[in-house]
C-alpha cells in the first residue's frame, strides 16, 4: 500500500452535510468524488471505450461494492483505498454570519435575488446554525492506495484539485477546495486534464471528460477578484446572462423541450409534460472557484459533455446545436473570460 497525504482548504463555503443536514468533515463525499474523476482517468487511458462493464468491475473492486457477481459466486468486496481525516469537526460558518451577497438582476423577474440565493438555492439562507464548512477550514487528508493503482489515484486527486467541488450546489462552485500534497513521495503525477473532442463526448451518456474544440480545451477563466464573494456575484451575472440567452416561447407543460430546457432541468415555470416533475437534468458546465498565490479568487468555467440519459429522449442534433450556441457565448462574453489549457 502507498499512503498520499493532502491539506484539503475550502476555497468557498462548502455545505456539506451530516444526518443532521449540519456542515460537517466527512470522507464519504470525498469517496464519491474520487470515483467520479477516477473513472475520467479509466476511460481516457483506455480511449474511451463503448461500453462501461470493465470500467465498473475495476470500480468495484478498487472502491468496495456490495453488487458484483462472477456466475453464481457473490464478488462483492471491501474497498481496497482507504480515506481518512484528521478531523470530523462541524463547520465553523454560523447561519448568524452568514451576510447576503449583493443582488443581481434577472430580465424575466420583477425583483432582484441575492447571488447566494440564486447560486445556492435550497442551500441558502442557512437552515442550520452550523450548515456549512467555512472557506479557508482545512483538514489533512490521507489515503492508502494499492501500489499498482497509486498512479491513477493521484491523477484523479489531481484533477479534483484542479476541477472538483463538494457537496450541494457544488457545480455552481460552492464547496470548491484545493488539494496541497503534503507526503506523497516520489509518485509522479499526471499533471493534465482529461479531454476529448466535445461532439465525441455525446456519444456516451455520463460525464468521462472534459470537452475541447480546435481552440482547445473548454476551460475559462475569470477575472480575479479580491474574494469568493465578488467571484460569486459575477459568476450569478454570468448565469443569468447564459441561460437568459435562450428564450422561451412556451410556459408550463411544454409539448416539446426548448433549447434552454436542455442546460438543465428543472427550470421554474417551464416544465416540459413528457418529462414528468421529478426529471432532474444537471448542468454540464460546472463553476469551480481557485485562490491565487496572493490569496484572490479566480473562477473557472469548464465543460463536461454528455448526452442526457435516454429517459429525455435526447436528440443529438438538438444538443450540439445547444451546446454549440454556449461556447460562443462564453468566447465572445463582456465578462472578460479567456479559454485556459488547465
Amino acid at each position: 500500500m502507498q499512503v498520499l497525504e493532502y491539506q484539503m482548504i475550502f476555497t468557498a463555503p462548502a455545505f456539506v452535510g451530516d444526518a443532521e443536514q449540519s456542515g460537517r468533515w466527512r470522507t464519504p463525499p470525498i469517496k464519491a468524488l474520487l470515483r467520479q474523476w477516477w473513472r475520467m482517468g479509466y476511460a481516457e487511458e483506455r480511449h474511451f471505450p463503448a461500453t462501461i462493464d470493465a470500467m465498473r468491475e475495476k470500480e468495484g473492486h478498487l472502491f468496495g461494492n456490495a453488487w458484483l457477481t462472477n456466475g453464481a459466486k457473490n464478488d462483492h468486496t471491501k474497498s481496497a483505498v482507504r480515506i481518512r481525516l484528521d478531523r470530523w469537526s462541524a463547520g465553523t460558518l454560523r447561519q448568524a454570519q452568514w451576510a447576503p451577497l449583493d443582488k443581481v438582476p434577472h430580465p424575466e423577474v420583477s425583483h432582484k435575488a441575492s447571488a447566494d440565493l440564486y447560486m445556492g438555492y435550497g442551500r441558502v439562507p442557512l437552515p442550520k446554525a452550523n450548515a456549512a464548512i467555512q472557506v479557508g477550514e482545512a483538514a489533512t487528508l490521507s489515503l492508502a492506495v494499492p501500489e499498482a493503482d497509486a498512479p491513477d489515484i493521484a491523477h484523479a486527486l489531481w484533477l479534483m484539485d484542479r476541477y472538483g467541488t463538494l457537496g450541494g450546489r457544488s457545480r455552481n462552485g460552492w464547496g470548491s477546495f484545493t488539494l496541497v500534497p503534503v507526503a506523497t513521495g516520489t509518485l509522479p503525477v499526471r499533471d493534465k486534464p482529461v479531454l476529448r473532442p466535445w461532439k465525441d463526448c455525446l456519444s456516451a451518456d455520463w460525464p468521462h471528460a472534459i470537452g475541447q474544440d480546435a481552440q482547445g480545451p473548454l476551460i475559462w477563466e475569470t477575472p480575479t477578484f479580491a474574494d469568493w464573494k465578488g467571484l460569486m456575484v459575477q459568476l450569478a451575472k454570468l448565469k443569468i446572462e447564459l441561460r437568459t440567452h435562450f428564450k422561451f416561447t412556451s410556459g408550463k407543460n411544454a409539448e416539446r423541450p426548448e433549447a434552454r430546457h436542455w442546460l438543465a432541468y428543472p427550470v421554474t415555470n417551464h416544465n416540459v409534460k413528457s418529462w414528468g416533475g421529478n426529471a432532474r437534468l444537471p448542468n454540464m458546465l460546472r463553476f469551480k472557484i481557485r485562490t491565487t498565490a496572493d490569496g484572490k479568487a479566480v473562477g473557472v468555467i469548464y465543460l463536461v459533455p454528455h448526452l442526457p440519459p435516454a429517459g429525455f429522449r435526447p436528440e443529438r442534433p438538438v444538443i450540439e446545436g445547444v451546446w454549440s450556441e454556449v461556447l460562443t457565448f462564453l468566447d465572445q462574453s463582456n465578462h472578460l473570460l479567456h479559454r485556459i489549457s488547465v
